[in-house]
């Protein structure tokens, strides 16, 4: 454990919120407009290059820009929230969205509207705080369902976020969406206030100014070069350069958090093997999540002349997953039941084979919209429940005042996995590529090969999950994630 933790857990007592079921929604709404926020200029990017008179290739930094900050700051706002209160870290990073997100719906330029995307993701901690959060605050036996529509949420998010980024896009101005943002942002910070309560739990210390700079720097280096080596070139100076910086940056960061007495990440906790096997299939499972969740749309949106498309428009293809959003909610409740009756790995395990089998019947590039469907349900459920299995595992093998911080190392190792999904995806789609009706598109053959990958990304970490040890819980609060 830490050093310099101000009060033992044992001896605090929590504070509760009126409602747990309020609780639990509102810091699950708060998780929807992560999701929403990650994926609303996706379906516009096309759009970006003639809206703001910048290339394709500037205009693809609005989702770059907003994955990298995600990254950096997610470690930094879980140790804040763990030293200074989750809910009021949880409200800074609200605060964060509304200010990003009222930046951009006037941003005059491509630079004020790629600061804006920064400070919109600077607050994707809000998913580990608020799973942290709930483990604080809500009585034991509420905690496994809250978690688990908290992670549904970000499903839920990606699944209503394609159609309706679409509508807006076709009736609308694209600042609307950022406006949007910004009036939900303001509204959920008046619901945190006023009823969610804040955790008692603290770390006490102070904070690692140095290790989280050098953090951050290391890892802007890696995704750099992840998120853009396929346009970059994975051979180029400035790839490999990054790779380089990347690869020196981080071993020599885990050497001085080994010897600070008040680390910003804990690695002597996080190399427990419950907790470090956890990390590794997190990145497998945002790799293969991801997959679905990238290229579903687009063998939906294909024409029907490359023999694998469907010919649909943006908002028809949005309509036809959102199936997949609903499934992740109703399953979210399944989660906890299964966690609750035979552990959290169990249900990481169930859903890992899920996963396996969704991804995998994607590769088969099925033949009408029924089956589609059918198939990425079945991954999206899998998908639901590894996600609300994966933070009840970490937080039984961490101290209770560690919650926040070793949520947010998981939640990075989740966008490691879906940022090398993004560079695989890139470079198979450019390299397999036809030509129809004068436009190029990926070939079948290129759609079947990420799938493939993603099947056995799934594969590899329900390996993971089955050989580990089952985590030894930590805290008087453990029996809250049995």
């Amino acid at each position: 454990m830490s050093a310099g933790v101000a009060e033992s857990p044992s001896s605090v007592a929590t504070g509760r919120p009126e409602s747990p079921t309020v609780a639990i929604l509102v810091l699950a709404s708060c998780g929807l407009l992560i999701s929403l926020i990650q994926t609303m200029v996706v379906p516009l990017l096309p759009q970006f290059p003639r809206l703001m008179s910048v290339s394709p290739s500037t205009a693809a930094w609005l989702v770059t820009a907003t994955l990298v900050a995600g990254a950096v700051s997610a470690p930094v706002l879980g140790r804040l929230g763990d030293m200074y209160g989750k809910r009021r870290m949880l409200v800074v990073a609200l605060v964060l969205i509304v200010v990003g997100s009222v930046i951009g719906a006037v941003a005059p330029n491509i630079a004020l509207l790629l600061v804006a995307r920064v400070l919109q993701g600077t607050a994707f901690g809000v998913i580990a705080l608020g799973m942290s959060l709930m483990r604080d605050i809500l009585p034991p036996g509420r905690v496994g369902s809250g978690v688990g529509l908290m992670s549904a949420s970000l499903g839920v998010g990606g699944a209503i976020g394609l159609p309706l980024t679409g509508l807006v896009a076709q009736f609308a101005s694209w600042r609307w969406l950022f406006a949007g943002a910004a009036v939900i942002g303001v509204l959920q910070i008046v619901l945190v206030q006023r009823l969610i309560p804040e955790s008692r739990v603290r770390t006490g210390g102070r904070f690692d100014v140095l290790g989280a700079v050098w953090l951050g720097v290391a890892l802007v280096c890696l995704l750099l070069a992840v998120s853009k080596g396929s346009e970059w070139g994975w051979a180029g100076a400035r790839v490999l350069g990054l790779l380089a910086a990347a690869a020196v940056l981080l071993p020599l960061w885990g050497v001085y958090e080994l010897r600070r007495r008040g680390p910003l990440v804990d690695l002597r906790v996080s190399a427990r093997p419950a907790v470090l096997w956890t990390n590794v299939a997190t990145l497998c499972i945002g790799f293969s999540m991801f997959a679905t969740f990238m290229l579903a749309t687009q063998v939906l949106q294909a024409p029907v002349e490359t023999g694998y498309g469907f010919g649909m428009s943006l908002i028809a293809a949005g309509l036809v997953l959102l199936p997949l959003g609903g499934a992740m909610v109703i399953f979210s409740s399944t989660s906890a039941l299964i966690s609750r009756l035979r552990g959290p790995r169990t249900t990481l395990v169930v859903g890992l084979a899920l996963m396996v089998l969704g991804n995998a019947g994607f590769a088969l590039l099925p033949s009408s919209i029924p089956a589609l469907i059918g198939i990425a349900t079945v991954g999206s459920v899998g998908a639901a429940l590894a996600y609300s299995a994966l933070p009840l595992l970490i937080m039984r093998a961490v101290p209770e005042t560690e919650t926040a911080a070793a949520n947010s190392l998981n939640t990075l190792m989740r966008q490691l996995g879906t940022s090398t999904c993004t560079a695989v995806v890139a470079a198979v789609s450019t390299a397999m590529v036809m030509t129809v009706d004068g436009e190029v598109h990926p070939t079948g053959g290129a759609f079947s090969v990420v799938f493939l990958a993603a099947a056995g990304a799934a594969l590899v970490g329900m390996v993971i999950a089955m050989l580990t040890p089952a985590p030894v819980a930590v805290g008087v609060r453990a029996e809250a994630t049995a």
